[in-house]
């Protein structure tokens, strides 16, 4: 092994997360005898044997009792904390500082002259001349001196090159896990994968313990400088880097030149070479290109197999969903989430009220910025980028295309109600059943009428519709407008491309849409009428029908009134029929029998039925007469059984 392979092979992690952080070296002749942890150098181990087994902490501040470890630390606390003494102040402005390097260090960056050396590749700026170098050949190509032969790939140093040969070109996998006989090309690999599938990170032989302990949330950080950033930012609450375009504060300097050059510059100076995408990271240039073009998924969870493009996603994923945590609650309602991010985003949204991102075509306003870029992408660039490979179905959303493909072609529905017998695609629609209709909650209260709604997106709905009026989605074939973009497409499937795409699997009816097939199925063939009438015992099949049924009946609200004559209907179609036939004229539906003309079809069909086939399919439950018209039937037990009833009733008084 020459020096440059055995560079490769010390690595340090640095993964906050754990309790422990993987060392790998094989130059270590120190044991300690306690924990067979190997060191390099003999005051290393005897440090640890000091503070870690023995744990002792010799040093005492006689002011509050606080114990240290090293009499160094002692004095730092005694100077800074008891005695106030911030004796290092700089010349240029008030600021005050414990140690003298700590001043030279701020002279240094903040009021210091100095040549900036900037990258002419992405325009980052450098203190030195040796860090522009280091950057330059780390992360742009053409500083990339180390050439692989059989794939002309490049690399900044020769241990990466020497590292990706054994991996790729030789195909050697000489590290084997214990736990799943997966194979690996080097150590560092195993340890990661037995860190992150297996969490057995706590039974590695090497191991380094994290010495720097948090007495806040005894959280364990690998360096001093991290668990001090940690305390000011977390604990602390300090956030020293504020933005001068914005009220935004950040806790770490490189996150506000981050933010600046990404949100305020508008910068996005690393391309994808395989699509016209750019992020203003390179990290998530890496990642994007990962997880899309290569579609690599090389975190595996355990315990269901289920497969992720980032760590971070993982760990969620096994928290959330195994473990069933959800640590982040909201303070001003009671519901929780799994991260920081959704719980933002519903304060913002639902709480704040706030809606920052704005469409410059139709002023529409969003929450979230991706919903604003979802939004753009559908509906005013009209793409749908994923296909359905089972049938020509292509959709705007790939949560859209999941579903298609979960209800039609598997027709899998893996989450069932555990008090009815309906069943779910997926999880969270189940929930929202549950709470809306078993729970019976409706959290969402219109402020302009007293309307109440299970789901914020039926209340935003509601108000653009009935208050404001609004039906943004117009047909483009005809000139019928709609509130919802849902309905404009169903018109536009049904009526303009006349598809019918769900049949009956018990006759051979199709229909347009796939609640009129439920609602068959249910009503024609399982004989069901679950929506019964408070007023009275009448029964439906679906709830529209019910809703028809006491709007006319027991309210007799008829909403509908005819701009051309006195007339008034109880729904929108029945005025629009009248109009169509009446006082348009229009009879397009004509008798192959005796050529009779009429305005609707249905009348077409009675006709048929009562004249030519002489049907007389409505009798009389208190006599046997029969009639071919439900309506004739009404009027008969109406005007004779009724009538005669009240005659009885007079003359027995």
């Amino acid at each position: 092994m020459n020096k440059s392979e055995e560079k490769s092979e010390e690595v340090v992690s640095q993964d906050n997360s754990n309790e422990y952080d993987i060392v790998i070296s094989d130059d270590k002749q120190n044991i300690d005898n306690s924990c067979q942890e190997k060191f390099t150098l003999e005051s290393s181990m005897i440090k640890q044997q000091d503070t870690i087994h023995n744990y002792q902490k010799h040093y005492e501040c006689d002011k509050c009792e606080k114990k240290f470890e090293f009499r160094s630390h002692l004095s730092r606390h005694q100077i800074s904390v008891h005695k106030g003494h911030n004796d290092f102040a700089c010349d240029k402005c008030e600021k005050k500082f414990v140690k003298k390097s700590s001043l030279f260090t701020h002279q240094k960056l903040v009021h210091k002259d100095r040549e900036d050396f900037t990258c002419n590749k992405c325009r980052k700026k450098f203190e030195n001349k040796s860090t522009l170098l280091k950057h330059n050949k780390i992360f742009h190509e053409v500083f990339k001196d180390y050439l692989c032969e059989k794939c002309a790939k490049r690399f900044g140093s020769k241990p990466s090159l020497l590292l990706h040969i054994k991996t790729v070109h030789d195909s050697r996998k000489d590290f084997i896990c214990n736990e799943c006989e997966k194979k690996f090309a080097n150590k560092i690999n195993l340890l990661k994968h037995q860190k992150t599938v297996h969490d057995s990170h706590k039974d590695f032989a090497v191991r380094v313990l994290k010495d720097y302990l948090c007495d806040e949330c005894r959280k364990k950080l690998v360096k001093k400088s991290y668990l001090l950033l940690h305390q000011k930012t977390v604990h602390e609450g300090c956030k020293a880097y504020a933005c001068d375009r914005c009220e935004k504060v950040f806790g770490i300097k490189s996150n506000l030149l981050i933010h600046q050059r990404t949100v305020h510059e508008g910068r996005k100076d690393y391309a994808c070479n395989n699509c016209e995408k750019k992020f203003g990271e390179r990290g998530t240039l890496i990642r994007h290109q990962k997880t899309v073009h290569e579609r690599r998924r090389d975190f595996v969870c355990y315990k269901c197999e289920k497969k992720f493009g980032h760590k971070h996603n993982l760990l969620l994923h096994q928290k959330t969903v195994h473990k069933g945590r959800k640590d982040y609650a909201c303070n001003k309602c009671e519901m929780k989430f799994r991260d920081r991010n959704d719980l933002r985003k519903h304060q913002n949204s639902v709480h704040d009220g706030r809606k920052d991102f704005t469409c410059d075509n139709c002023e529409k306003k969003f929450t979230q910025k991706s919903s604003l870029l979802l939004h753009q992408k559908t509906l005013h660039e009209g793409r749908k980028d994923y296909a359905c490979d089972r049938c020509e179905k292509v959709f705007g959303i790939k949560s859209n295309l999941l579903l298609h493909q979960r209800k039609v072609h598997e027709g899998r529905k893996d989450y069932p109600c555990d008090k009815c017998e309906k069943k779910f695609v997926f999880k969270c629609n189940l929930l929202c059943h549950q709470k809306t209709v078993h729970e019976g909650r409706k959290d969402y209260a219109c402020d302009k009428c007293e309307k109440k709604f299970g789901y914020k997106t039926d209340l935003l709905k509601h108000q653009r519709i009935v208050h404001e009026g609004r039906k943004d989605y117009k047909c483009n074939k005809c000139e019928k407008k709609f509130g919802y973009k849902t309905d404009l497409l169903k018109h536009q499937r049904t009526v303009h491309e006349g598809r019918k795409d769900y049949k009956c699997d018990k006759c051979e009816k199709k229909f347009g849409r796939s609640p009129h097939l439920l609602r068959h199925q249910r009503t024609a063939h399982e004989g069901r009428k679950d929506f019964a009438c408070d007023k009275c015992k009448k029964t439906y099949g679906d709830r529209s029908n019910l809703n028809k049924h006491q709007k006319t009946v027991h309210d007799f609200r008829k909403d509908f009134a005819c701009d051309k004559c006195e007339n008034k209907f109880g729904f929108k179609h029945h005025l629009l029929t009248h109009q169509k036939t009446v006082h348009e004229g229009n009879q397009d539906y004509t008798c192959d029998i005796c050529e009779k003309k009429f305005g609707q079809k249905f009348y077409l069909h009675r006709h048929q039925r009562t004249v030519h086939e002489g049907r007389r399919d409505y009798a009389c439950e208190e006599c046997v007469k029969k009639f071919g018209h439900r309506f004739n039937l009404i009027r008969h037990q109406k005007i004779v059984h009724e009538l005669r009833k009240d005659n009885r009733v007079k003359m027995n008084m």
